[in-house]
């Protein structure tokens, strides 16, 4: 018969992975360290292959041991995602969802959102995770989360989606911004300025270096923003220019009167919000609920 690990020797690789130490991947796991230990020196050898380095002091992953992790990780979420159908005639999508947002868009949406689905399926548990798009969507293919929700252009392979919302991308300027009174500013007109934008991983410095290369304004290479927060604060002060999302002007921008926002007569930003999970997920029914949910509340935002 053909040696299959157990659930649990997974569970207690993936923790190795997790903590780098056995003594604290143990107690993640509830067992003692030498039941852990056996375990995982069980799993290399009916695997034929070492898979955690042991060095004095410390350990580490193999190469071959960091693959074995990750795909540890998506079959120990397969088997959650059975579990979850199973209990999926309860009406509640399962009964949990790790949901992953990016957070130029999740925290300005969920306030809709979440209260229509809690009134909905009164037994299902959120559990929210903020994180950078292009760390999203690799936390979602390894099963570390079960879908994400955020920009949807230029998707990691392996990934399904629903999309919920095309939202507006707008400018923002410092009021005193000789550009800040015009009804229409043309793309060229921003050759020279100084393009503040959110650091890598976000999918909004896609859209600022495409900004940058057909107006001709460069991105300040000096400062990645960590938040929009802080890019409005910038150019509140005349530090350059950046892009804002709808819903974000939405909820914030009435606060901050130092910022004014432009038309580009010949530059429609846009970027497509959506739903995404894997394309193996037993529980894509589920995520795509959850997405209809999405897009008919999004379909009742007023336009900025």
């Amino acid at each position: 018969m053909v040696y299959r690990p157990t659930p649990r020797q997974l569970e207690y690789l993936v923790a190795l992975g997790e903590t780098g130490h056995f003594g604290d991947a143990a107690r993640k796991c509830h067992v003692s360290q030498p039941t852990l230990s056996v375990q995982v020196a069980q799993l290399e050898k009916q695997l034929g292959v070492t898979l955690i380095e042991r060095l004095p002091g410390q350990m580490m992953p193999t190469p071959v041991g960091a693959e074995v992790i990750a795909a540890a990780k998506v079959i120990l979420n397969g088997l959650d995602e059975l579990r979850a159908l199973a209990s999926s005639s309860k009406n509640n999508l399962g009964g949990a969802v790790r949901l992953g947002v990016a957070p130029s868009f999740g925290p300005y949406f969920l306030p809709y959102l979440l209260p229509r689905l809690h009134a909905r399926y009164k037994d299902l548990k959120i559990y929210i995770r903020e994180e950078r798009p292009r760390l999203l969507e690799k936390a979602v293919l390894q099963g570390e989360i079960d879908c994400g929700l955020g920009p949807v252009q230029g998707l990691e392979s392996g990934l399904d989606f629903k999309i919920i919302h095309r939202e507006r991308i707008f400018v923002g300027v410092p009021r005193g911004h000789h550009l800040a009174s015009r009804s229409g500013v043309r793309v060229s007109e921003l050759k020279g300025q100084k393009l503040l934008s959110l650091g890598p991983g976000h999918r909004l410095l896609d859209d600022a270096r495409n900004l940058a290369v057909i107006s001709g304004a460069f991105i300040a290479e000096d400062y990645e923003g960590s938040s929009l927060d802080a890019l409005r604060q910038m150019v509140s002060i005349e530090m350059g220019i950046s892009l804002f999302p709808e819903l974000y002007v939405r909820s914030e921008f009435a606060k901050d009167e130092g910022v004014a926002l432009i038309d580009l007569e010949d530059w429609q930003g846009e970027r497509d919000i959506g739903f995404f999970w894997r394309n193996s997920s037993a529980r894509a029914a589920h995520f795509r609920t959850l997405a209809d949910l999405g897009q008919q509340i999004a379909d009742t935002l007023p336009a900025s």
